[in-house]
């Protein structure tokens, strides 16, 4: 597989927040969209904000999508972690992960956190395989941290 990893562009926003909001339809078998108005203007919330916003392309089509926002000193966020079904378990969350984590060591961030709900087994396994560790569990989410060097 082919995979094209690049930052998002104002022309991806349709596509990205459909294939985000599916993603989230499929999870939680409903889409509310009063909790995802960051998906309205992708290149405001996160690209004009200094954050990273990234695609994942495999022949020609947007196929999954990952963010790192900063949050102070040193710490970043993982976010909007996506991948279109057809292409899920062929490594390309892996590769979204890694990618991210290279722009944190790259912007100079020490500690990433991210965080998915308690019965996201998929992106639990995911997590931990890109070393991540479990620091917390609340009634939803379950979250993580990993310490850069």
């Amino acid at each position: 597989m082919d995979v094209l990893i690049r930052g998002f562009r104002p022309q991806d926003q349709e596509t990205v927040k459909r294939l985000i909001l599916q993603g989230l339809g499929e999870h939680f078998g409903r889409i509310n969209l009063a909790l995802n108005p960051d998906l309205n203007d992708i290149d405001r919330n996160y690209i004009q904000a200094g954050h990273c916003f990234v695609v994942a392309k495999v022949a020609g089509e947007i196929v999954g999508t990952a963010a790192l926002i900063s949050e102070g000193s040193g710490v970043g966020r993982i976010v909007r972690v996506t991948v279109a079904p057809a292409q899920r378990r062929a490594g390309l969350g892996r590769m979204l992960v890694e990618h991210l984590l290279e722009t944190a060591v790259e912007r100079g961030v020490k500690q990433v956190l991210v965080e998915t709900n308690l019965d996201w087994y998929d992106a639990i396994r995911l997590y931990e395989r890109c070393g991540f560790r479990e620091y917390g569990r609340d009634e939803e989410s379950v979250h993580f941290s990993l310490a850069l060097t």
